[in-house]
């Protein structure tokens, strides 16, 4: 007989303990006993493992997702802090160069604070969280095979593991397996068609590489250092150098079709000192390397439109990289996740779980953050060769153009700045965008001439290039 998680309470499964799965079991404990089925063996402690390969690369939590975070689990991001993570101030404690070759001044005027940390010590503080709930259980080194239901109605997961298949039961499945989902193969199986989906893809390879920080770097507070891509002059190449705990820098190098970082070791300074600005490879020339280059190439941006779907079961809900992934360098993955639990979380206080109709609401609200950082990230890379069979849309077009002047405004105007980023950051709609903070700056003009070269202050330039 199929197995039933609480007696009392209703039941949701979640599958995959990714950052997504673990904050939509936070999200859901209010109202469900939850078990979350993962195919890997979870390490104890800050450590890889093999279901998150893209781990290895940088990561940050926009302001966006921190204010997720701390809804969800209260005081999370300050035990990520105590254990060497940093909230950072954008764009105080970054030396950023916008795609048009501007540098950001780093103004101080703006509330935003990004969370950067390695992702292993992100996913295991959140682990322990979220795991210690009374309400939430784990089957570990289990694979979610099937959905069991109909098309009406999903009622819970096949599931495979160490003594062959079984049924766990449940009112709602969350799917948050990532990129690799298997729903819509699972909805056609119950009779339903097919998803609608959209890729677009700049074939962007990432490389990254850990370094010893130089001495007093990690003391002295050293900046998030990024040099972003230009989508309108391909190959488009970028880099970043983001200082995490244990006195390292996480160091990862994106280019696109045709302008490639490769594996060779050898080979990566060189690359960094090829981008628009030579700044990443001239910090890297005499840092010490801690093991080698890991590559990643499935960094697509790819969207399932569920919530468009004619029909739609009870019962079910995907989110997360499950619903839409995107190519990693606008970084917005990790708070899109926070931001879909939160929205579980708030459509279950105003509808019950078993309530008809729940799970299409839940899908819905879902799709919003998730679309804003869709049009964030198809509006630049839509724009590379062969990104899309078909050209961009007018409105992606548009914004793209648009966004071009916003950032050349917020990059010497800290108003400005402060109303891109509250888009950027995913806490406040595109429509922000068109408000008088932004749009008197950019009819009045910048104010301020463009700055020469990155914005070091004496005191970090003295620390990162000592003895050169």
């Amino acid at each position: 007989m199929p197995e039933r998680v609480g007696a009392h309470r209703p039941a949701a499964v979640v599958i995959g303990a990714s950052t997504a799965g673990l904050l939509a079991a936070a999200a859901l404990t209010e109202s469900a006993d939850v078990t979350i089925v993962e195919r890997d063996t979870l390490p104890a402690g800050p450590r890889p493992r093999r279901g998150v390969p893209q781990a290895r690369h940088a990561h940050l939590v926009w302001s966006g997702g921190v204010r997720a975070f701390e809804e969800l689990l209260p005081a999370v991001v300050d035990e990520v802090v105590a254990r060497g993570g940093r909230l950072i101030h954008v764009m105080g404690d970054m030396v950023s160069r916008a795609p048009n070759g501007i540098w950001f001044r780093r103004f101080t005027a703006t509330r935003h604070r990004n969370l950067v940390c390695s992702r292993d010590l992100l996913d295991s503080v959140l682990r322990a969280r979220v795991l210690a709930d009374d309400h939430v259980t784990v089957r570990q080194a289990h694979t979610a095979v099937r959905l069991t239901g109909d098309a009406g109605r999903v009622t819970g997961v096949r599931m495979r593991g160490g003594q062959g298949e079984v049924t766990l039961a449940a009112d709602l499945v969350v799917d948050a397996s990532g990129r690799g989902s298997r729903a819509p193969r699972w909805l056609t199986g119950l009779g339903l068609p097919g998803v609608t989906e959209r890729v677009v893809d700049a074939g962007v390879v990432y490389a990254t590489r850990l370094y010893r920080a130089p001495d007093g770097t990690a003391t002295a507070g050293f900046p998030l250092v990024n040099v972003q891509a230009d989508p309108t002059g391909a190959p488009g190449r970028g880099g970043i150098v983001l200082p995490i705990e244990g006195g390292r820098w996480i160091v990862t190098l994106a280019g696109t079709r045709g302008g490639e970082p490769s594996g060779d070791p050898a080979a990566f300074v060189d690359f960094a000192l090829r981008l628009g600005h030579p700044v990443i490879g001239e910090l890297l020339r005499d840092a010490e390397p801690l093991g080698g280059v890991a590559t990643t190439r499935g960094t697509r941006n790819h969207r399932r439109y569920y919530e468009k779907m004619r029909n739609w079961p009870e019962g079910f809900a995907v989110l997360g990289d499950a619903t839409a992934g995107y190519n990693p360098v606008y970084g917005h993955g990790l708070t899109v996740a926070a931001q879909c639990a939160l929205a579980v979380r708030d459509v279950l206080r105003s509808s019950a779980l078993t309530t008809p109709g729940t799970a299409r609401r839940l899908q819905r609200a879902v799709a919003r953050p998730v679309g804003v950082a869709w049009d964030l990230a198809v509006g630049q890379d839509a724009h590379y060769p062969g990104a899309t069979d078909t050209p961009p849309t007018v409105p992606e077009r548009l914004l793209a153009r648009f966004l071009d002047h916003a950032v050349a405004t917020g990059a010497r105007n800290p108003r400005a700045l402060g109303a891109l980023l509250d888009v950027m950051s995913l806490e406040k709609p595109v429509r922000r965008l068109f408000s008088p903070d932004l749009l008197v700056p950019m009819l009045l003009g910048p104010k301020r001439p463009p700055l020469p070269g990155p914005p070091f202050t004496e005191r970090e330039r003295e620390i990162a290039w000592r003895g050169r």
